[in-house]
């Protein structure tokens, strides 16, 4: 009796089961394994079968061991995901899976998931008051997850790719003009918030890389400071020290010299803070310190910078819109727009150009009308 030939990989069969009732199709893949598919008919069996091959040889067919959304998000994240990411963005993706995601598609089979089941969920979640833009960071998460899917060929594709998200459109920030800008460091003249607030208006750092600000980062003699390090709460860990969130982020700023002035007359009022605290002073080299040299809490922060602004009669905003009044005072002082990148540690022009477009037009206005006196000399 001739011995049969044995299969080639993406050579298939076809046969009845007759426990089943069913017509039952398979083919080796390159790791030896077998993909089976099954149809009432022979004719069914057939035609899944030569689709499944055409997808396995333009690698559009998902191979992987079946799971539920759960297991694979969980060891996406746990797994593969944590150790590459910061603390606080394993934090906030962990969050994001435990309270938005999981619940609602935890239990489906990752290769059955839709993309109806995904907007689904986000017209859920829009109906329970999330902003647009908390839905697009739960759509980041998922996104990334499911792109890793198909990297492992658990899935053929990735269905939030097809998507259709809500509408986002950026609040509108309230921006200090020059002249309010200059009366908030006026009303701050000698106040504990007089040097963090002066930072944050001439150079647009963030909150957290400000309250992350070592002496040993600012160089009083060349007039500049490092960006070095981050902190932030971070929910169940407190006040943590982290690296900047991108490698653009670590930058160096020149300071004008006035700043560099109120930094030395900050030092100087720390250093008298050290003397009365005593044993009781703890020594975190901090720029930004409470007055026994700890961790200042970012809500502290936030509640003497709107009892300033109360003052100064000015109107309350976020902490953080003092960095986008940093960037439109000087993009319509007509600093280029490269070097307000480099200056906020934005990883591409194209952010800092579409997130101060605002400044653009009357920018354009000026350019036209020096081009205009220019030809008319």
């Amino acid at each position: 009796m001739a011995k049969q030939k044995r299969r080639g990989h993406g050579e298939g069969s076809i046969y009845y089961r007759e426990g089943e009732k069913r017509w039952v199709a398979s083919f080796v893949l390159e790791n030896g394994k077998r993909k089976y598919l099954t149809g009432k008919t022979q004719k069914e069996a057939l035609e899944k079968l030569r689709k499944a091959q055409r997808e396995y040889e333009q690698g559009m067919l998902a191979t992987g061991t079946r799971q539920t959304v759960k297991q694979y998000l969980e060891y996406w994240l746990e797994d593969v995901h944590k150790s590459r990411i910061r603390l606080s963005t394993y934090v906030e993706y962990r969050l994001m899976l435990d309270k938005h995601i999981l619940p609602a598609l935890g239990q489906m089979q990752l290769q059955r998931l839709t993309s109806e089941q995904v907007e689904a969920l986000y017209a859920r979640k829009r109906e329970e008051g999330l902003s647009p833009g908390s839905i697009r960071n739960i759509h980041t998460v998922l996104h990334k997850a499911l792109e890793h899917a198909v990297r492992r060929s658990r899935v053929a594709r990735n269905v939030c790719d097809s998507v259709e998200l809500p509408r986002y459109s950026r609040g509108e920030a309230r921006i200090l003009t020059k002249e309010q800008a200059k009366l908030l460091l006026e009303q701050a003249r000698g106040h504990q918030m007089e040097a963090i607030l002066t930072l944050a208006v001439t150079t647009g750092m963030r909150r957290g890389e400000l309250l992350g600000l070592h002496w040993q980062d600012i160089d009083f003699e060349r007039g500049s400071l490092q960006v070095r390090r981050t902190m932030n709460r971070i929910s169940g860990h407190g006040l943590r020290e982290t690296e900047p969130k991108t490698a653009q982020s670590r930058r160096n700023i020149v300071l004008p010299q006035f700043v560099v002035e109120v930094l030395k007359e900050h030092r100087a009022r720390q250093r008298e803070e050290c003397l009365q605290a005593g044993d009781a002073w703890k020594d975190h080299d901090l720029v930004f310190s409470t007055r026994r040299g700890g961790f200042l809490d970012p809500t502290y922060l936030l509640e003497r910078f709107q009892k300033l602004l109360d003052e100064a009669s000015l109107p309350h905003m976020r902490f953080h819109e003092l960095r986008h009044s940093a960037a439109t005072m000087l993009l319509s002082m007509g600093i280029n727009a490269k070097v307000v990148q480099e200056l906020l540690g934005h990883s591409t022009i194209s952010m800092t150009l579409g997130t101060y477009s605002h400044v653009l037009p009357g920018m354009q206005r000026d350019a036209m009308d020096g081009l205009d006196d220019f030809f008319r000399e």
